[in-house]
C-alpha cells in the first residue's frame, strides 16, 4: 500500500489541500506547472479566470503528455529495431534475444 501525503498547494491564487502518493515536493512541482499554464491562458486579452481556463489549461497539459508519450512509445520501437539491427552483426554466440538477456 502507498504512502498518502497531505499537501496544501496554491493554484490560480486557491488554496488546495491535496492528499497524493507523489512526494509533497513532486506535488509542489505539479501544481506550480499547472499554475503557470492557468496563468498564461489567462492572460491572453479578454480572458477570465474560470473554470473554461481550468479546463483549457488540463487539455493543453494532458495534449502534452500524450504528446511525450507517443514520443516514448515511437523511440522505444526505434530502440528495439536497432538492437535487432546490432544484434545481426555479433558472433551467434554473444546473440542474446531480449528475453534472454532479462532472465540473466
Amino acid at each position: 500500500m502507498s504512502t498518502k501525503h497531505s499537501t496544501t498547494v496554491i493554484v490560480a491564487g486557491e488554496s488546495y489541500n491535496l492528499k497524493s502518493d507523489m512526494t509533497p515536493e513532486r506535488t509542489h512541482e505539479v501544481a506550480a506547472r499547472v499554475d503557470r499554464e492557468i496563468a498564461a491562458l489567462a492572460a491572453h486579452p479578454g480572458a477570465t479566470l474560470s473554470h473554461r481556463v481550468a479546463v483549457q489549461a488540463a487539455m493543453s497539459i494532458a495534449g502534452e503528455l500524450f504528446r511525450v508519450q507517443d514520443e516514448r512509445a515511437a523511440l522505444a520501437t526505434e530502440m528495439r529495431a536497432l538492437s535487432s539491427e546490432l544484434r545481426r552483426w555479433l558472433p551467434p554466440a554473444k546473440r542474446v534475444t531480449g528475453a534472454q538477456a532479462a532472465q540473466e
